[in-house]
């Protein structure tokens, strides 16, 4: 079993930073050794969307949305999994969930991004960006 605790979410103007972070625990091995991790976000009335992904070997991709803005990192000596938000906009506006998948390759690194691919999720941190 995993599980995923965010933290980070606040109220922030366009054009603000944040960074999201999101604790493991794992009753086996490190998780992020071994595991896909994903960043995923849901705005209200919204279906939940794919925002950037991290392998297990540290390669990372985007949503187009937010390529050149967000990026994601992780220590895996900490096991702590990390989204660096830059230059936010009001669409970013949304409720925050990490995940993660038992499962590694570059098919996880998307997009797409398929929530369906991750078993553990985490109960979200929300962000606001107001104009």
């Amino acid at each position: 079993q995993v599980q995923l605790v965010e933290s980070g979410g606040g109220s922030v103007q366009a054009g603000g930073s944040l960074r999201l972070s999101c604790a493991a625990s794992s009753t086996t091995y490190s998780t992020y050794v071994t595991y896909a991790m994903g960043w995923f976000r849901q705005a209200p009335g919204k279906e939940r969307e794919g925002v950037g992904a991290i392998d297990s070997d540290g390669s990372t991709n985007y949503a187009d949305s937010v390529l050149g803005r967000f990026t994601i990192s992780k220590d895996n000596t900490k096991n702590i999994l990390y989204l660096h938000m830059n230059n936010l906009e009001p669409e970013d506006t949304a409720m925050y969930y990490c995940a993660a998948a038992p499962v590694s390759g570059p098919l996880m690194l998307g997009p797409p991004y398929r929530v369906d691919y991750y078993d553990f999720w985490g109960q979200g941190t929300q962000v606001t960006v107001s104009s």
